[in-house]
């Protein structure tokens, strides 16, 4: 069963915000997120917090200083993701426009599946190869938990700079310096920055203090606000929280997307993924644009999906993304067989009772792609709300392993209860890492049933009925005036994401015409029920991946949004849910 619960607002902080000349349904939206004064709506650059609170941020600005004035050789070691990507990105972008010799800032990215995950002692030993033989290691959106390749830098006479926001283990590598707002001791008010997000912080205090040693003055010194485009992609791609000051980043960001001032490389995935730039939107970045940018990190390497967000040549730029365009059809491909394949062992559970029974989905199939795991999990906890681990064979081991990729429930924190796994039954986890909402780990295949039945029992003592009943928390009911295209473009114009919540809207419908897309997606007729609403027309309305035809009256979660076609706008919903408890 779902349960629909209104989102609460403070009605006086709402009529606060819009006496001080916001709309009066964005009064209420922000109302009911958090927003208290009309301060909080500020989103500009200046308001941001500053580097100084960043444990080690300013200490490592001085050592990079330092390096940039020897030309040291670096070497940035980048994870396989959006958020690794870009932070990628704007680390050597970002050191070559602050004066790094163009040969003595290069990247790495390590194949995912033989050298597994963060700065591995494989890694290292790959990176001592490169030419120049790199003086220092610069990990981005990794690393925290990597003391073996810390140690085994130090061994080959390499030094490392660790810039991460992963929650760190029981030790800290013996690196030379740890940026990482999570990491102990850091009283960096916001714990939600993504690596992308630490890396444009490093490069900001690395400015001031290239300012203070005489290298730039105020008037000229670089733009490191350009990167922001590649900011705003990896932090929305991430799904990190929307906290303040993520969302000033993301602000900015889209602003310069919009303003078609964004990187060669981010209009080309704009271009490949058919979505407008100048209307950007935290959905094209966190559901058109990242997940084309993942495809190479999934399927093959991310040191393509790297070389378009280096690419300053717009041909260069849309080959490269065509190809990662193509690279993310054929992930959809292999994530439908292996969600179908899924789906089909679920139905056995369900027909025979045991998945009502189950607090968790763990899964493993010979055939499965590991790069395309998470995808898999992340469908299927939206789909039956349970944590869920989905694993594949490891390739480059042993044969004899399985990398699994979790994704969890709101209350339930997936990588404290891998952690309460490992403490249990010591050595059935080989490693493993992550946040509270995904995580990822290696065991090994004969030890499936045996990880399956701990981490089960585990999901049943630390979930409630509560955390397992579906929750819709809606933005209660529009009234006549606001189902307009200027209302859905109004709110596309925000910044909304995981925290700060795109509204979904709850109402009482008559059902008109109901037909079939592409026999997947279901097409309604909707006119609203209740006062004032008797003089609307028919709105049309889509709820994807949902066959089952509604009732002549039905009271449905939806989403408002402003459609176009051949110069015309009109209004439409995105079906989200159908109460049956309502009408």
């Amino acid at each position: 069963m779902s349960q629909f619960v209104a989102r609460p607002f403070s009605e006086r902080t709402a009529t606060w915000l819009h006496q001080s000349g916001v709309h009066p349904l964005l009064a209420r939206l922000f109302a009911s997120r958090g927003i208290d004064t009309p301060e909080d709506l500020s989103l500009d650059l200046k308001q941001l917090l500053s580097p100084l609170e960043l444990k080690n941020c300013i200490s490592t600005a001085s050592l990079l200083a330092d390096l940039l004035e020897q030309r040291a050789p670096i070497l940035i070691v980048a994870d396989y993701d959006c958020d690794g990507a870009t932070a990628c990105a704007v680390a050597v972008r970002g050191l070559k426009q602050l004066g790094g010799p163009t040969t003595a800032v290069q990247f790495l990215v390590p194949n995912r599946f033989t050298m597994g995950y963060g700065l591995t002692p494989e890694v290292v030993e790959l990176a001592a190869q490169q030419l120049p033989k790199p003086q220092y290691l610069i990990t981005v959106d990794n690393g925290i938990a990597s003391e073996a390749g810390v140690e085994r830098a130090r061994e080959l006479g390499i030094k490392v700079i660790i810039t991460d926001h992963h929650l760190p283990g029981e030790r800290l590598p013996n690196a030379a310096a740890i940026v990482n707002p999570n990491q102990p001791h850091c009283h960096f008010p916001s714990k939600a920055l993504a690596g992308v997000g630490v890396m444009f912080y490093l490069l900001v205090a690395l400015r001031a203090e290239l300012r203070k040693r005489g290298k730039f003055t105020t008037e000229n010194q670089p733009k490191i606000e350009n990167l922001l485009d590649l900011v705003a992609l990896g932090t929305v791609a991430d799904v990190a929280q929307l906290d303040r000051n993520n969302r000033i980043l993301v602000a900015n960001g889209l602003k310069r997307i919009r303003a078609g001032i964004s990187q060669a490389g981010v209009q080309a995935l704009f271009e490949v993924a058919s979505r407008n730039p100048q209307k950007a939107t935290t959905f094209d970045l966190g559901f058109a644009v990242g997940p084309r940018l993942n495809a190479a990190g999934r399927l093959a390497d991310m040191t393509l999906g790297i070389r378009l967000l280096l690419s300053d040549n717009r041909h260069e730029a849309q080959t490269l993304a065509q190809e990662l365009d193509r690279i993310n059809r054929e992930r959809r491909l292999i994530e439908a067989d292996m969600q179908e394949t899924a789906l089909a062992h679920i139905g056995e559970d369900q027909l025979s009772g045991t998945l009502e029974n189950r607090s968790s989905i763990c899964l493993w199939h010979p055939e499965w792609h590991q790069g395309v795991v998470g995808i898999v999990a992340s469908r299927l906890k939206e789909r039956f709300n349970r944590p869920t681990i989905i694993f594949a064979p490891a390739e480059g081991a042993t044969g004899e392993e399985l990398r699994g990729s979790g994704r969890s429930l709101t209350g339930f924190h997936l990588r404290d209860a891998l952690d309460i796994v490992s403490k249990r039954d010591p050595g059935l986890i080989l490693k493993f890492g992550g946040h509270a909402m995904a995580a990822g780990l290696t065991i090994r295949k004969a030890d499936f049933e045996r990880f399956d039945s701990l981490f089960q029992q585990i999901s049943q003592e630390l979930l409630t009925d509560e955390l397992l009943e579906r929750k819709h928390v809606h933005d209660g009911a529009l009234n006549p005036a606001e189902f307009t295209p200027e209302i859905g473009d109004l709110l596309a114009e925000e910044i909304w994401g995981q925290g700060f919540p795109q509204p979904l809207f709850y109402g009482n419908f008559e059902v008109g015409q109901q037909s079939l897309m592409k026999e997947k997606h279901l097409r309604l007729q909707l006119r609203p029920i209740g006062d004032g609403h008797v003089n609307l027309k028919p709105i049309t309305a889509v709820w994807f991946n949902h066959t089952q035809t509604l009732p002549n009256k039905a009271t449905l979660a939806y989403r408002i949004a402003t459609d176009r076609y051949q110069g015309q706008a009109r209004v439409q919903l995105m079906v989200e849910a159908h109460d049956q408890a309502g009408l």
